[in-house]
């Protein structure tokens, strides 16, 4: 399979060949040539399989440059039962993504797909300890180094530092908004002290984060120089493997073929809906892929009126579903690519309004109306949204949810279909949002024993401005280059 740039360039390269990478060379982000196609038939061989199968048969079709049987021994080794553990017992701890049905509504079944049993107590767990092994796989291969230069909003940040942590060859530099995160994300990245983590603060909020690291990538020199790539969304392995999940969740909900099914996504950096998108381009029965947002509404204005107008760092809210406090959603790019027919010049033109005057409006256009051939409806939901929704779930199901999860179900709720299974996304164990389980329901969310007491721990970081300039030369100093 050969790749190509969002930009317009075509990309003689292999999988192998874009994973240390975030960016294309010409600034753009990185997509198959063609979407490689599932067959009902494929599909049913695949319903025995265990997670780790599952993810080398969905992998297999964008990473064939790896052996197979070093592909393989890669996804028996990252998805086990005993890494994704936590928080969850019995049976369902072998299926790594268990589905949990809530109940029927609106003539349907509403359920849980549950991504959250990684060693971080969440959904970036899925992709990012796969990386980790990939990462190292190729690196050994090759006798190289990587630093790895990543923006969070709180999940990603502890899943790449706990995946890579003690990995031979790779360090990580990790910039989050500073007094931003829940308490519980800061000490599952801070109180990490392996010495190839490093840990910045950044005075300002994600996106000062997320355009850093882009501005880095699209510094070639500097780039190759010191041998930084990225483990953030843009990074094309991150998505293809959370491709893998819907794949296992619609096997879970469906029992024959055609089925079809929804997923209710909570969005901010639009790389987990984006990988659903991928799913349905492949084939998969999918039949609408719900945007959630919270107050940051950017990408529900858009899916609704065609209008596209990513927020400053003082209109971006900070609410208390944190990680998707987020205005500028970088995968948006592989999204639109595909909208406007993978016509790179028109794609040129949209961002250039973006550039000059802040935005771009599709509406009445024929690529606003192609939106719902795509599947995708949104909705925003606000705090006392998510307040009540944790609540309500927990009295009629008995079932603690996490913020952002709660953000899925409330805007699910508002696009239910009769006889179409709709699948939340469950995004992180309510544990790292303790203050507003307590708001909801006045008592503590449950917390797996291995976390008893994070927030104690000793943390190691260092506050930097939202400047490009101080973190290259942060870079620099820890290349020694």
């Amino acid at each position: 399979m050969h790749y190509q740039s969002t930009r317009g360039h075509d990309l003689p390269q292999h999988f192998s060949d874009i994973l240390l990478g975030g960016l294309a060379p010409d600034g753009g982000l990185y997509l198959p040539a063609e979407y490689p196609q599932l067959t009902a038939e494929e599909l049913e061989s695949w319903r025995e399989l265990s997670y780790a199968d599952l993810a080398f048969a969905v992998l297999s079709k964008f990473a064939d440059d790896i052996p197979a049987a070093d592909l393989q021994d890669i996804t028996r080794r990252t998805y086990t039962g005993e890494v994704y553990s936590n928080g969850r017992a019995g049976d369902d701890a072998s299926l790594i993504t268990p589905l949990r049905t809530l109940g029927e509504e609106g003539g349907t079944e509403l359920q849980l797909l549950g991504l959250s049993n990684g060693p971080t107590l969440a959904f970036k767990d899925m992709a990012m300890q796969l990386l980790g092994n990939l990462f190292e796989y190729t690196l050994a291969k090759s006798g190289d180094e990587l630093n790895i230069l990543g923006a969070t909003s709180g999940d990603t940040g502890s899943a790449a530092e706990h995946a890579m942590r003690g990995k031979t060859g790779i360090r990580v530099i990790m910039l989050s908004p500073h007094g931003r995160m829940s308490s519980f994300q800061r000490a599952q990245m801070f109180s990490l002290q392996d010495d190839n983590i490093v840990n910045l603060a950044v005075e300002g909020n994600f996106d000062d984060c997320q355009d850093i690291v882009k501005a880095v990538s699209k510094d070639a020199p500097f780039k190759a120089l010191h041998a930084v790539g990225t483990v953030n969304s843009i990074n094309w392995a991150r998505v293809v493997a959370q491709v893998v999940y819907y794949v296992h969740g619609w096997l879970l909900a469906t029992d024959g073929p055609g089925q079809k099914v929804s997923f209710s996504v909570p969005s901010g950096n639009f790389g987990n809906v984006c990988a659903g998108h991928i799913a349905r381009s492949m084939g998969l029965p999918i039949d609408q892929l719900v945007v959630a947002t919270n107050e940051n509404d950017v990408l529900d204005e858009f899916f609704r009126t065609g209008v596209y107008r990513p927020r400053s760092a003082a209109e971006t809210h900070h609410t208390s579903s944190p990680s998707m406090d987020i205005s500028k959603a970088s995968n948006f790019e592989r999204f639109l690519y595909d909208l406007v027919g993978q016509d790179a010049t028109r794609l040129g033109e949209l961002f250039r309004s973006l550039d000059e005057e802040g935005g771009f409006d599709l509406s009445g256009t024929p690529e606003f109306e192609r939106i719902s051939e795509f599947g995708f409806v949104s909705g925003r939901s606000t705090h006392a949204d998510r307040v009540a929704t944790i609540r309500d779930v927990h009295e009629r199901y008995g079932v603690t949810i996490d913020p952002h999860t709660a953000d899925g179900v409330t805007v699910a709720r508002r696009h239910l279909r009769e006889g179409v299974p709709m699948l939340v996304l469950e995004t992180a164990l309510p544990a790292k949002f303790a203050e507003i389980v307590r708001e909801a329901l006045g008592e503590e969310p449950e917390r797996p024993e291995a976390f008893e007491g994070i927030e104690g721990l000793e943390q190691r970081f260092e506050i930097v401005p939202a400047d490009v300039d101080r973190i290259k030369a942060i870079i620099a100093q820890h290349t020694g280059r």
